[in-house]
């Protein structure tokens, strides 16, 4: 079942999304949202586990689809999230973020309660102390390194050719890494492709990381189930490595109904590299919401 691109104007911005299946009254609606940098079909290989339910993912602002718009606050995003369920009507919903994504998740469920239940893939959230003003100064009046990346490929082939040996990459599962070269471009009049998100854009959103401070207000706030999974820790002062976790290791235990998950062997990327692994626990999750 191929999911069904839409578009929806919220919050002073176009949002895309895919649509997978209809509303059940029986079974909860499932509310992906990917992390910085990518877009709403990495979650194909998860969403294709689940045929009976009614799915649907998100493409950020400045991501996919969706119009390309720069910001300087992570709750940005979760304000999007949460005019989006609004305007969709949705309730009772099992949301399943990733990094950032999953940083959005919390704000949106407290901004909108139309939330059930959420799984949180490293929604890099840092200790509370290490919000404000000083990650940004780090940069000075450069631009994050993420502005460098290329920009331009030929085509898919050439992209995956490019990045399959990179950074985390051959970490993922190779279905999912073709996903996130395929559906990751958009081709240009000249004939080539470019990046769906813009190399400057996701810079801007990596230099934004550590402005939204009040997200403890919203981890505070909600009451319903929440699970925290994160990947190994990164050496000691390194912020910049993307292969490991930089959810702080006690941000489960401040929600209400946390539950902690630790997986040590696994990077950052946890719905690439263990795909199989986060559906047996968005099984758990929607069998728990029925």
């Amino acid at each position: 079942m191929q999911p069904e691109l839409k578009k929806i104007c919220v919050n002073g911005v176009e949002l895309a999304y895919f649509e997978r299946g209809q509303r059940r009254a029986d079974r909860p609606t499932l509310l992906l949202v990917h992390a910085t940098g990518f877009h709403a079909r990495i979650w194909d290989y998860q969403a294709e586990a689940f045929p009976d339910y009614h799915i649907i993912a998100l493409e950020q602002r400045g991501h996919g689809h969706s119009e390309k718009v720069a910001v300087d606050d992570w709750r940005t995003f979760g304000e999007d999230q949460a005019a989006f369920v609004e305007a969709l009507d949705l309730q009772g919903l099992v949301g399943v973020g990733h990094s950032m994504g999953a940083h959005g998740m919390i704000d949106a469920a407290a901004l909108s309660g139309r939330f059930a239940r959420l799984l949180l893939l490293d929604p890099t959230v840092v200790e509370q102390q290490a919000y404000g003003p000083q990650y940004l100064a780090m940069f000075g009046d450069e631009l994050h390194p993420a502005a460098k990346r290329r920009n331009v490929f030929a085509s898919v082939e050439d992209m995956m050719t490019s990045l399959a040996p990179k950074s985390a990459f051959p970490l993922f599962l190779p279905r999912i890494f073709a996903d996130y070269c395929r559906y990751g471009l958009q081709q240009r009049e000249t004939g080539d492709y470019v990046l769906a998100c813009p190399p400057d854009i996701e810079a801007r959103v990596y230099m934004a990381a550590r402005a939204n401070g009040a997200i403890y207000d919203s981890v505070q706030a909600l009451a319903i189930p929440v699970t925290v999974v994160r990947g190994r820790r990164p050496a000691e002062g390194n912020v910049q490595d993307f292969t490991s976790s930089p959810t702080w290791p006690g941000l489960a235990a401040q929600f209400a109904q946390g539950e902690d998950v630790h997986w040590p062997d696994c990077s950052h990327f946890i719905p690439m590299q263990r795909a199989d692994d986060v559906i047996a626990l968005m099984r758990r999750e929607l069998e728990a919401a029925h």
